[in-house]
């Protein structure tokens, strides 16, 4: 894809209207539509919002994340950022000024959760992504990025099962995974 074309693509996704109940993001030039998540994901996600202090930290839903030198506006499940670093308004929070991101794993969004945006959000300097997985029942912890691009990775992984406390060292507390939800009658993945 030419310079042009992401530009293009870019104007087009920033005038896009998805269909109502459906969520695009844009991600390495591709607009990717998702349907509503499972009452598992949103009940995962309202978890972690509730352990996240207020006084510190916003805890951001549906909002598009702007990765610098990507064709990628992400819509993570969870953005949290140090409590007045973000701008006052705008559809658009630059990557540098983002604590840590949250994803839950949907049944269909395993390989780009896992892959695709895990490479975007280390891209974006984003220094902590936390992958909830519903499906195996466990969180990955992926910090320290590092790289350019489609190369672009997390040099640490740590993988905690759900019921045991998970550290989150930028964000100084220790979630509590215990009440988080599965879904039922999944196929495992090969993930992480």
């Amino acid at each position: 894809m030419t310079a042009v074309d992401e530009r293009g693509i870019a104007k087009f996704f920033e005038e896009f209207e998805p269909p109502e109940g459906i969520k695009a993001e844009l991600l390495r030039g591709e607009i990717v539509m998702m349907a509503t998540p499972d009452l598992v994901h949103n009940r995962i996600v309202a978890d972690v919002v509730d352990q996240i202090p207020r006084k510190r930290w916003e805890r951001l839903q549906v909002t598009d994340v702007d990765i610098i030198d990507e064709t990628s506006e992400p819509i993570p499940d969870l953005v949290v950022v140090e409590r007045g670093v973000a701008p006052d308004s705008g559809r658009l929070l630059p990557s540098q000024l983002v604590t840590m991101v949250v994803e839950v794993v949907s049944k269909t969004s395993v390989q780009r959760d896992y892959e695709i945006k895990r490479s975007i959000y280390a891209a974006g300097e984003v220094p902590a992504y936390l992958i909830v997985d519903p499906i195996m029942a466990q969180c990955v912890l992926l910090t320290r990025p590092v790289g350019k691009g489609e190369n672009a990775d997390y040099q640490r992984q740590q993988i905690t099962k759900f019921g045991a406390p998970l550290p989150l060292e930028d964000l100084e507390l220790e979630l509590d995974t215990s009440e988080f939800g599965t879904y039922l009658n999944v196929r495992p993945h090969r993930y992480p």
